[in-house]
């Protein structure tokens, strides 16, 4: 078991108006001071794990916002070069001449680092972690997904390193065909340890060439979130209502967008036509340049007169996680959506179009074959009522 009683840090957090990485930090924080208790530390005596986040002060407005006021956790914001003209000039010049490519991760955590440093000198008189090597975990589980985040992760994780961290890689999707990488492969070699959610991407790691005694199979911290109990919401019927996630980065990851609106506007209406269930949208990130919300009050315009479409608004994870608790079938395009659905035990469909959606219907179901619609390979206007009607005959 790894030692918690030692300085934590939670790195590559991307913000809670993704209540995915907001239930990954939510969990991992609760699992973190559960597991030091069980290990007999004295919570008192070691730094509350401090999360460097995207925007920290977003983080405050949900469930972080409780842990830290609570003592459980640090929030702290990264800074953001592109947003500081002067150091943008000053750091692209320095990186051009020099070739110092970490230089970039040296501005990004300057203040992080600087109070994750107060953090740990605020206990620096109990002795509780004396020579003990602290802990940098990237807690940003699908992000080795994407292609053009890998650079900036090779560099964040190199920083900790030199710094004298021991590192873990937690909850990971990873996609087989990009372990051809010599540079990601070399880097997810020098993490301590690796936790796969799915069995595909532990799998491929293996045949990769990692050791088996740094890997391990893990299902995604957010299966153990906690889930709140939701306001009452007048169209929202407990155990008759079907519950739809639909997202800009799926549309945008479509063969063909217009097909993917056309198959969720086929579904609505079978639902509404075929059974007594009323339809609650539900967003998942309300970012304002990657907002579940436009796509889904697009579908809400065009159903509202019916009276049985109600769209859920902006929430913590917890809360959504009590609406779709609630919800006689889902319907998701975000993996946590998904998650928070099948944590919860209610008959889901994905609208995947990575290695995690297939990798978690797999574990639970010994195949992704009609549990996932691949959206690169959605075809069939009719796709997801077909889906729903082999799940609701298998539920």
């Amino acid at each position: 078991m790894i030692d918690l009683s030692r300085p934590i840090i939670l790195y590559m957090h991307a913000g809670s108006g993704n209540h995915g990485c907001e239930a990954i930090a939510d969990s991992t924080i609760k699992l973190i001071q559960r597991l030091r208790l069980e290990q007999g530390c004295d919570v008192e005596k070691v730094p509350a794990p401090v999360i460097i986040s995207n925007n920290a002060d977003e983080d405050r407005k949900y469930v972080l916002g409780d842990l830290e006021k609570q003592g459980l956790c640090v929030l702290t914001t990264e800074r953001h070069i592109d947003r500081d003209f002067l150091a943008h000039v000053f750091y692209y010049g320095w990186r051009k001449i020099t070739g110092d490519k970490q230089s970039f991760m040296r501005y990004r955590f300057k203040d992080a680092y600087r109070d994750y440093v107060k953090e740990c000198s605020r206990y620096s008189d109990t002795g509780a972690y004396v020579n003990k090597k602290p802990l940098a975990i990237s807690i940003g589980g699908d992000n080795y997904c994407y292609p053009e985040m890998v650079p900036d992760l090779i560099l964040a994780h190199d920083y900790f390193i030199k710094r004298g961290f021991e590192t873990i890689l937690w909850g990971c999707s990873i996609e087989p065909d990009s372990l051809k990488n010599a540079a990601l492969l070399k880097d997810l070699t020098r993490f301590d340890r690796i936790y796969a959610r799915e069995s595909i991407s532990y799998n491929a790691l293996l045949g990769a060439g990692l050791s088996a005694d740094k890997l391990e199979l893990r299902k995604d911290p957010a299966f153990e979130m906690e889930t709140a109990e939701p306001p009452a919401l007048e169209g929202f019927i407990p155990g008759k209502t079907v519950g739809i996630n639909l997202s800009p980065m799926v549309l945008d990851r479509a063969g063909d967008p217009e097909l993917v609106r056309e198959s969720y506007r086929n579904f609505i209406r079978y639902i509404l036509e075929n059974t007594d269930n009323n339809i609650a949208l539900v967003p998942h990130v309300v970012w304002s340049n990657n907002d579940d919300r436009k796509p889904l009050t697009e579908l809400y315009n065009e159903f509202k007169d019916t009276g049985r479409v109600v769209i859920i608004g902006d929430a913590p994870a917890e809360v959504l996680k009590g609406y779709i608790s609630k919800c006689s079938f889902f319907v998701g395009a975000r993996t946590h959506s998904t998650i928070a659905a099948y944590s919860t035990g209610v008959p889901t469909l994905v609208i995947g179009y990575s290695v995690k959606s297939r990798g978690i219907a797999t574990d639970l179901f010994g195949t992704y074959d009609k549990y996932v619609l691949p959206v690169q390979e959605l075809s069939d206007p009719q796709g997801l009522i077909h889906s729903y009607e082999f799940i609701m005959g298998n539920k």
